[in-house]
């Protein structure tokens, strides 16, 4: 090999795994956990978020939080347990008696990026509302907002409190 070539060459050999490290460390974030997330900007894993709802009529004096029971979910999924089918039954029977609207609102613990939870907080609330329609319920009368880790049910930083934040609220239009 020509002398002039090699030292520029010990120089990429020297650095790259260096510069490699750095184009690979803007993409990572750490959560409260310490878990990595892959959440970056605006997308998840490649996925863009839903727009942010500020204002939602879920916050409003019309809506009712109280009729029907949470949906409770598992740590980072958006997968409905089978222990809660029968909540969703009952809002669907109740959405099939007439004309009611209602809002599906996601919520996460607190574990986890802004931008992930609230991903996450709307695939829940998705989630629940493609069962609600598979249960006879019509896609016009449900809405779906996402509030991720914000309005926690519990404040706590454990795992009982993250349990009940881990979640999805139904509000009854008025």
């Amino acid at each position: 090999m020509n002398p002039k070539f090699r030292r520029p060459l010990a120089l990429v050999r020297l650095f790259s795994p260096l510069l490699l490290l750095l184009a690979l460390l803007p993409g990572c974030t750490k959560n409260k956990g310490g878990q990595t997330e892959g959440a970056t900007g605006d997308y998840v894993n490649g996925t863009p978020l839903p727009e942010r709802q500020e204002g939602t009529s879920f916050l409003s004096s019309n809506v009712d939080r109280q009729q029907f029971q949470p949906i409770y979910f598992d740590f980072d999924s958006q997968t409905i347990r089978s222990a809660e089918n029968g909540k969703i039954q009952q809002v669907a029977s109740f959405l099939q008696q007439g004309s009611s609207q209602i809002i599906l609102a996601g919520f996460t613990d607190e574990r986890g990026t802004a931008e992930y939870n609230r991903g996450l907080g709307e695939r829940r609330a998705q989630s629940v509302r493609e069962a609600l329609i598979a249960g006879g319920a019509s896609a016009q009368n449900i809405q779906t907002v996402s509030f991720g880790a914000e309005m926690p049910a519990d404040p706590a930083s454990n795992e009982e409190a993250w349990a009940k934040n881990r979640r999805a609220e139904i509000g009854v239009v008025k």
